[in-house]
């Protein structure tokens, strides 16, 4: 059981589907032989949905949770804004890496459904946006 599971009460109703959707992606990450390494990692006024290895690559996952399809696809919410957020987020957590990882970029996970509806449809969108151009990363 989930921690949140015990305070279903307690939560509002966005929040309760938000943090299902993530524990539904990154199930399906594990299930792909992905490598977790940080779940809602916050860094300043960012965050991170999921942080992962496939591999070599270090990718940030950014997780879309929708009740059913006529809420939208998962570009639909990430705008600029949502896209230099994350790209800042992303940069502040390469900084704060000892060994730099050789190649990273942005996932989005999308899961489709309600934990009363039972198993998730979950679309995984590879290389989905790249690093925001206001961002440089050098090592």
């Amino acid at each position: 059981m989930a921690w949140w599971q015990g305070r279903r009460g307690s939560l509002p109703e966005h929040l309760r589907a938000g943090l299902w959707g993530e524990e539904q992606a990154e199930q399906y990450l594990r299930r792909h032989g992905w490598r977790i390494l940080g779940r809602r990692v916050r860094i300043g006024r960012d965050e991170l949905d999921l942080v992962a290895r496939a591999g070599e690559v270090l990718v940030f996952v950014e997780v879309k949770t929708r009740r059913n399809e006529d809420f939208g696809r998962p570009f639909d919410a990430i705008k600029r804004s949502k896209r230099h957020s994350l790209s800042r987020a992303a940069v502040r957590y390469l900084r704060q890496l000892r060994e730099r990882p050789s190649f990273f970029r942005f996932d989005v996970v999308e899961v489709v459904g309600t934990v009363e509806q039972g198993q998730p449809r979950i679309r995984h969108i590879e290389n989905a946006f790249t690093l925001d151009r206001r961002y440089r990363v050098s090592w």
